[in-house]
């Protein structure tokens, strides 16, 4: 089977994508040179199509969507893979994707707090009504599409984020895991919850004197968290962009993982966690739920709430064994539900299943 992957976002995920179709299908992997950090981490089995992203409002977004046109006409494949996140630009495209199959993988239906909506629900309509196939990656972003976006329920299937043992690539023998430590990573917006995590902090530290809580990422401006912080001592901030290559560092010196959402569809993190081995605290928001096993690969706490936040982080922390067996129970899930081998078998079983639809369409 002739494949083509195409993403400007969600890099790490569709190189693992196109690395495990490639074991077995020819893949075609077309990505924007300007913005992969690790390009040598692309299988050489991968016929790799390199364009130049420019900023979402600039106007030469029309010559990337021309390259990604001659590509396509170029390579000519069987199905046609999208991953969401092009913004209005990649509609200008989406009617001379017809002549293909064509499946759109929808990472986040809905946009979160503080975010642009409108141009991104109008993309997101264009491609649900161009794909023969969404494939959503958790039971709640597909009843978003299905409830907010007229989504056919037997047009969407589930599969899941895959392993983000990506990182591990970079795990050093040298670094050990720092006593009391939780790490919040990722990017630092309004929906992600950081300020229950920050006052959850004094009610920790009532409880466990050396506790100590990393900040790992960039976002909107810090002082606003900064402010609220009770203990600042108690805080480590990388507050700037976390290359791949310090990312296992991080997750290597963490006890656990704390996820504070108040919003979410589904979260790599988790993933990351587990490929670390270390537990992962949640709020019980979008699918985040769905990724882990409660009190066996981490804990879910209501969101919003810093008490309960609290009170999920100290038991973990008081019970080093138990502690220990949650990650290594994370791990073990990783390797069984989200493993790469899965998941492409998975993509495979929607890619014929979409060839055999749109044939049949050609011909009605």
């Amino acid at each position: 089977m002739r494949i083509t992957l195409i993403t400007i976002g969600f890099y790490e995920y569709t190189i693992e994508l196109a690395n495990a179709l490639s074991e077995s299908e020819d893949v075609f992997l077309i990505i924007p040179q300007n913005k992969v950090s690790n390009p040598e981490l692309i299988s050489k089995k991968v016929r790799r199509l390199f364009i130049c992203k420019p900023r979402m409002r600039y106007p030469t977004n029309l010559k990337m969507i021309h390259k990604i046109f001659q590509y396509i006409n170029f390579i000519k494949p069987d199905i046609i893979h999208l991953q969401s996140g092009f913004g209005p630009w990649i509609c200008v495209l989406l009617s001379f994707f017809k002549k293909y199959a064509f499946v759109t993988t929808i990472h986040d239906p809905e946009t979160h707090s503080g975010e642009e909506a409108f141009y991104y629900n109008l993309t997101t309509k264009f491609l649900q009504r161009y794909s023969d196939r969404i494939i959503a990656q958790g039971k709640a972003s597909k009843n978003c599409l299905i409830n907010k976006f007229g989504v056919k329920v037997q047009d969407i299937d589930i599969i899941p984020l895959g392993a983000s043992s990506f990182f591990t690539k970079w795990k050093k023998e040298n670094i050990i895991e720092e006593k009391n430590t939780v790490l919040f990573f990722g990017r630092i917006w309004k929906y992600k919850g950081l300020e229950y995590l920050i006052k959850a902090e004094p009610i920790i530290s009532a409880e466990i004197p050396d506790f100590k809580i990393i900040i790992a990422g960039r976002g909107e401006n810090f002082k606003k968290y900064k402010n609220i912080m009770v203990n600042r001592e108690r805080f480590i901030v990388v507050n700037r962009y976390i290359p791949n290559e310090n990312v296992a560092e991080l997750f290597q010196k963490a006890s656990l993982v704390v996820l504070p959402y108040i919003e979410a569809t589904q979260s790599a993190i988790i993933s990351i966690a587990y490929a670390f081995k270390k537990p992962v605290v949640v709020t019980n928001v979008g699918s985040l739920p769905e990724y882990v096993d409660d009190g066996i690969t981490g804990c879910i706490v209501p969101p919003r709430n810093s008490d309960k936040l609290a009170g999920a982080i100290i038991r973990l922390l008081k019970n080093n064994s138990a502690r220990k067996k949650i990650g290594e129970n994370g791990y073990k899930k990783m390797l069984k539900e989200f493993s790469w081998e899965r998941i492409a078998k998975k993509h495979l079983e929607v890619y014929k299943k979409t060839i055999v639809e749109h044939r049949k369409k050609r011909w009605v």
